[in-house]
């Protein structure tokens, strides 16, 4: 009698832990950036954009805009599920107005981004990469390219066809 409750109890325990619901990357994502964040005041922060399985299974970007004691400022950060928990592993930012065009990861994957705030900007090169270029809010737009190759060239195409080399503002 008292195997068969044994077995029935281990029965039970491997049901349950086949039913254990895995966090998903947004909840995950929210839940960290209120760990981050926790007492902090006039901070808020929001999902602008993300993306799964971006360079391999269990990887992902989110682009997120906070507002805090500097103002407001967008940034993309880079994520990898390992043992089937999600880490995040790097983040790069930039604001609005700043003379920083551009910046980039210093570890692959390798993302390049930045904040557009010139409307004859059409498209965003890192090399022969195409940038994807998301609308953020009224004249407010981020780009980002991810890319295997450290020490690209970044260009802006205008719309008149006119291309231009971005130099990357290096901090002392």
């Amino acid at each position: 009698m008292k195997r068969k409750i044994a077995i029935g109890f281990l029965f039970f325990i491997l049901f349950l832990s086949g039913c254990v619901k895995e966090q998903t990357f947004e909840d995950f994502f929210h839940q960290r950036m209120e760990e981050m964040h926790e007492g902090e005041e006039n901070f808020t922060y929001s999902l602008v954009h993300k993306k799964l399985n971006v360079v391999n299974e269990e990887d992902a970007i989110a682009v997120y805009k906070e507002q805090n004691e500097q103002g407001e400022q967008i940034f993309i950060a880079y994520f990898k599920k390992q043992d089937k928990q999600w880490e995040w592993k790097h983040t790069r930012g930039g604001e609005w107005n700043s003379p920083d065009k551009w910046s980039a990861t210093n570890q692959p994957p390798y993302i390049y981004s930045g904040p557009i705030s010139d409307n004859s900007i059409s498209e965003v090169f890192v090399g022969k990469e195409k940038a994807r270029i998301l609308e953020v809010e009224e004249d407010k737009r981020f780009w980002y390219a991810i890319t295997p190759i450290q020490d690209n060239e970044v260009f802006y195409k205008r719309e008149d066809g006119a291309k231009e080399k971005i130099e990357e503002v290096k901090h002392e």
